[in-house]
């Protein structure tokens, strides 16, 4: 290890290590590199696999998944276009194996991150023995400051049959894929693999408890989505509770509390996800969690003791991999670099890859109205330009939201093609605090889809 005299940072410690991060997902490893970088001597362990879920099993995988479920639409809408295309077919092996070789290569490229600046990498799980010292199989290694960033993981209710169902954790690398399924739950993840599913070819149906899908987002927004959706021939039963799941021999039977039965080949659970907290030895320490296991942090990341800390989804806030990655620099900057920066969580853009896409930035109408007397909403509905040909009967959905006294922009919302691009600039802008007049002294690109942003004229009544 190179002398600490050359470093920025000075450690006082007589510790093995300055930091020892838990969980190499993206909010440890962005720690741990800048950590490293700042002139700190740092570790992280790892039980599972570098970059987390969202490398593994979640955005990456996700993304890729649902580019391959637009083929066949993109196949069949393009006779309009003067093309033909002759019987496309679709091989599932072959698309989890190019998967698990990006997936390989995203994996290589987190471990040669840290190996490269310096992180001493430990493969193996971590407990917590006291508050300076991680266990990582019989090995013990103390610590000045220990960071805990190990991420959430699927919840499961506990429902009779439990074991005959898949979460986002099994469900990029199924065996085969099934001709129908069942996906229980209404969030996102739900809506984004009952797209894939559907468009790779399966009969989908998306069991609700509630009365719409993606609790949380604008009203506009839930209810177009699920417009479009059944118009694709994705089927949704919603007030509808699961009591049972039956192993058959020809596949399963989901019972429900109202006493409907449905026989599927496969069910899917996507009904949240909850922090990966379990045997940390956490509880042990006293390191205080909420109801759900949620690590409680103060604003500075750190939780009741005083020398562990924890950022990204194992504290349950903005559960987004770009959060967690800002968490991680925000908490090292401040430890080892002495910046206080905060991390801002007002205004973060968020997308959902549904089909059609959303997008969100800001307010929703409801908690626009909760903080503004005086909101004007404007709203456009149209057939995207591309579907003027192909036959498709999609369209897409803009609404953007104003308070009328100060004329800035509060809230803005799309559902359609490349929502979360379009989107991202939008947050700049409202982050920015653009006004609406500013939005209107804008040109637009034309022609676009994004361009109906800056010539949205009047308010609907």
């Amino acid at each position: 290890m190179a002398s600490h005299n050359e470093h920025k940072y000075t450690p006082t410690t007589k510790f093995d290590y300055d930091l020892f991060v838990v969980g190499a997902g993206s909010g440890g490893v962005r720690a741990a590199r800048m950590a490293a970088g700042h002139g700190a001597s740092v570790a992280i362990a790892e039980d599972r696999y570098f970059g987390g879920t969202c490398v593994n099993v979640g955005c990456v995988p996700k993304k890729l998944y649902v580019y391959a479920s637009q083929f066949s639409e993109s196949f069949s809408g393009s006779a309009g276009f003067g093309w033909s295309v002759d019987n496309p077919r679709f091989n599932w092996a072959s698309l989890v194996a190019s998967k698990d070789k990006e997936i390989g290569r995203l994996q290589n490229v987190y471990d040669k991150l840290l190996r490269d600046s310096g992180v001493h990498v430990v493969n193996g799980r971590a407990t917590l023995v006291d508050a300076h010292t991680v266990k990582v199989g019989d090995k013990t290694y103390s610590a000045e400051r220990i960071i805990v960033a190990t991420g959430g993981w699927p919840f499961v209710p506990d429902v009779e049959g439990k074991e005959h169902i898949v979460t986002s954790n099994e469900i990029f690398n199924l065996p085969k894929l099934p001709s129908q399924m069942v996906i229980v739950g209404g969030g996102y993840i739900a809506v984004e693999f009952a797209g894939i599913m559907h468009g790779l070819g399966v009969d989908v149906t998306i069991f609700e408890r509630g009365d719409k899908v993606l609790r949380g987002f604008d009203e506009d927004v839930r209810d177009f989505l699920i417009a479009e959706m059944t118009k694709k021939g994705i089927k949704f039963m919603f007030n509808t509770s699961v009591d049972k799941i039956d192993l058959q021999c020809e596949g399963l039977t989901v019972h429900t509390t109202d006493g409907a039965t449905i026989p599927t080949e496969l069910v899917m659970y996507a009904t949240g996800r909850v922090p990966n907290t379990k045997n940390l030895g956490l509880e042990a320490l006293g390191v205080a969690l909420d109801e759900v296991g949620a690590i409680k942090v103060n604003d500075d990341y750190q939780t009741n003791v005083p020398s562990i800390y924890a950022l990204g989804d194992v504290t349950n806030r903005v559960n987004l991999t770009p959060v967690a990655t800002a968490e991680g620099m925000a908490l090292v900057n401040k430890l080892y670099a002495s910046k206080t920066g905060v991390v801002d969580y007002d205004n973060i853009p968020t997308a959902v890859f549904s089909q059609p896409n959303i997008g969100t930035v800001g307010l929703t109408e409801a908690k626009a109205h909760e903080e503004y007397s005086d909101i004007d909403v404007y709203k456009s509905e149209f057939k995207p330009m591309k579907n003027t040909l192909s036959g498709s009967s999609e369209r897409t959905f803009m609404k953007m939201l104003v308070v009328r006294s100060t004329d800035k922009v509060v809230g803005m919302h799309m559902v359609g093609p490349d929502a979360g691009e379009i989107i991202q600039g939008m947050a700049v802008a409202i982050r920015a605090g653009a006004t609406k007049a500013v939005f209107d002294s804008t040109i637009g690109i034309h022609p676009t889809a994004a361009e109906e942003f800056v010539t949205m004229r009047k308010p609907v009544a």
